[in-house]
């Protein structure tokens, strides 16, 4: 067995009403030397039988204290939409409370924070039109709305994440955060477009860039491959010595 310690350590946050399954593959598409770690908010995923936390503030600091002892090596955030604004908090509180910080943070289809006061009233959404943006929106199984029982179950997971979204609130005048910050964006995307997600650059003291995709919201779900190999080359330039490219 080899024993050499992991060059990096990379958390992968997910989206509302998701959970780890949609990421299981990303391993592969990443730097062999790479220890990539899902998370799983309560309620979701290998989580499932734990509350589930319906307050963005309160994720991240469950989270963090999930991770905290894995902290002892090069580590990096990647979150994708709720699991952005996850990352961000996450990162804040490593900030606030001297712990190590991330070499690099990924954030990915969810606006900048300055627009965290736009609110979509999606949890708020009769039945039907919640299906329809959802499906619009894709990442979620067909079968979820075909079948009655499976969207009973998945019906308020949803709703609870989206009043999470909805409900978050930046602590008003957070500085920049000290690390390298990279937004991906998918160039269709109408919930989080680039235009929005350019405001990332105020929100890290060094903004890599923004990364346009060619899709919606869900950019990476039928390929992966460009954005994994983008993140790889993110980190290296962030970190140069974590990420040997394959």
């Amino acid at each position: 067995m080899d024993s050499t310690p992991p060059a990096l350590r990379l958390f992968v946050l997910h989206h509302a009403g998701g959970s780890h399954v949609l990421y299981r593959h990303w391993a592969a598409g990443l730097p062999h030397t790479w220890d990539v770690r899902l998370l799983d908010a309560p309620g979701h995923g290998l989580l499932l039988d734990l509350p589930q936390i319906d307050d963005a503030h309160r994720l991240a600091d469950f989270l963090l204290r999930s991770i905290e002892s894995e902290l002892d090596r090069p580590y990096a955030l990647f979150g994708h939409s709720m699991g952005a604004l996850v990352a961000y908090e996450i990162t804040r509180r490593a900030v606030e409370r001297g712990l190590p910080l991330p070499v690099w943070v990924g954030v990915s289809a969810r606006a900048a924070p300055q627009s965290a006061g736009l609110r979509s009233g999606y949890h708020e959404l009769p039945d039907a039109e919640l299906r329809t943006r959802l499906k619009l929106l894709g990442g979620t199984p067909g079968a979820v709305f075909d079948d009655p029982d499976l969207w009973a179950l998945f019906d308020p997971v949803i709703r609870a994440d989206l009043r999470l979204v909805d409900g978050w609130r930046p602590a008003p005048g957070t500085a920049p955060l000290p690390v390298a910050l990279s937004a991906y964006a998918g160039g269709t995307d109408h919930s989080a477009s680039p235009r929005r997600m350019a405001g990332w650059a105020e929100h890290a003291e060094r903004f890599l860039g923004l990364r346009v995709f060619d899709g919606g919201h869900f950019y990476f779900q039928g390929d992966p491959a460009p954005l994994l190999r983008q993140i790889a080359r993110d980190v290296a330039q962030a970190q140069p010595s974590t990420a040997p490219l394959r």
